[in-house]
């Protein structure tokens, strides 16, 4: 950018192969073999492209010429939901980290965790010839992808497995985690448990919601359709939504979150309404040891680090079935899962 003789701001366009040409007094053509590193020009030649490409700030178009060979990059796209959720920036920290060793970047694009936005927010990475496509599924089906994964193109879900298309991926253990949550709220004397998540119908949240099931079964509480309170995409779990069902005759004395949105809303309905109530939820987030929150924990770094491994495996062992990985999970207690229940 350069201030103009009117004094304004304006911009100065990119240097190209002729330019730098005209200025090393040599071919565009020329200026192109150097570039792409070809021992057929003299050194003497190449130094005066290379000194005339930096007095110009010239930078090669990589992305344009691949393009332009139908090759692809040394970029790994990475599709996300949500930008506002802190979740996909650690595991974006984990891809990063991976593909960093073995020179590659990585290209992040966001659905806003709209089904309806995936196939079009996939399809704009792939035209930058992306040499593998790491995703949040969110839509019902990702059978749209079948066709580049046969042309080569790695595909690895994260967070939850990618419906009606092979592809590798890495998921959190959503059901054991839910499982040992709610096992010890048993133990503290809690049977009338909520389990609070938005939205219920991901694979995720879905697992998670068995889980919580699984382990109320296991001392003899079924009925627990009365406790769940779960949101869909477009009406997420609301303050108000949970002081009802804690208001409830026979409502629960103990609320499980299934997600770290959920948390937040149970957080705030709870000191809102200054309700006692025991809470442990799935996801652990900023500031919540500090408020004695007791959550279900894993290391998202991991989960980003493990899909990159697996993206870049493909990369050199294209066939084989698809591999399913699973990230562990523990609960860590810091209080207010060992809330006991009222009377005991």
């Amino acid at each position: 950018m350069s201030v103009s003789a009117t004094g304004t701001l304006s911009t100065q366009s990119r240097a190209t192969l002729a330019d730098v040409g005209r200025l090393a007094g040599v071919s565009a053509k020329t200026v192109s073999r150097v570039v792409l590193g070809s021992t057929n020009v003299s050194d003497s030649t190449r130094d005066r492209v290379m000194a005339a490409a930096r007095t110009l700030r010239f930078r090669p178009n990589h992305l344009a010429r691949n393009l332009r060979h139908g090759s692809v990059t040394n970029t790994v796209g990475f599709v996300i939901g949500d930008l506002r959720n802190p979740f996909y920036f650690n595991v974006a920290a984990g891809i990063e980290r991976e593909l960093a060793g073995h020179g590659m970047m990585m290209i992040l694009a966001a659905t806003d965790d709209d089904p309806n936005s995936e196939a079009r927010v996939v399809e704009t990475l792939l035209t930058q010839r992306v040499r593998a496509l790491l995703m949040v599924p969110v839509a019902e089906d990702q059978s749209y992808l079948e066709g580049e994964r046969q042309l080569g193109t790695p595909v690895v879900c994260i967070d939850r497995p990618a419906q009606n298309l092979i592809a590798d991926s890495v998921v959190l253990e959503n059901r054991g985690g839910t499982a040992e949550a709610v096992r010890a709220l048993i133990a503290a004397g809690h049977r009338r448990i909520g389990f609070v998540c938005s939205p219920g119908g991901l694979f995720t949240h879905q697992q998670r919601l068995a889980g919580y099931r699984d382990a109320l079964r296991e001392v003899g509480v079924t009925d627990t359709a009365q406790w769940e309170l779960l949101g869909d995409e477009r009406n997420g779990v609301s303050e108000d939504s949970v002081q009802r069902l804690l208001a409830t005759e026979g409502g629960p004395t103990a609320l499980l979150a299934g997600n770290n949105r959920a948390s937040a809303t149970v957080i705030r309905a709870v000191h809102n309404h200054f309700t006692e109530v025991a809470f442990i939820g799935f996801d652990d987030f900023e500031l919540a040891d500090a408020s004695d929150i007791s959550v279900v924990a894993y290391d998202p770094v991991e989960l980003g680090r493990r899909a990159a491994q697996l993206a870049i495996q493909r990369l050199s062992e294209p066939l084989g079935l698809p591999r399913h990985i699973e990230i562990p999970t523990h609960l860590i207690r810091r209080g207010s899962g060992e809330r006991a229940a009222p009377g005991i």
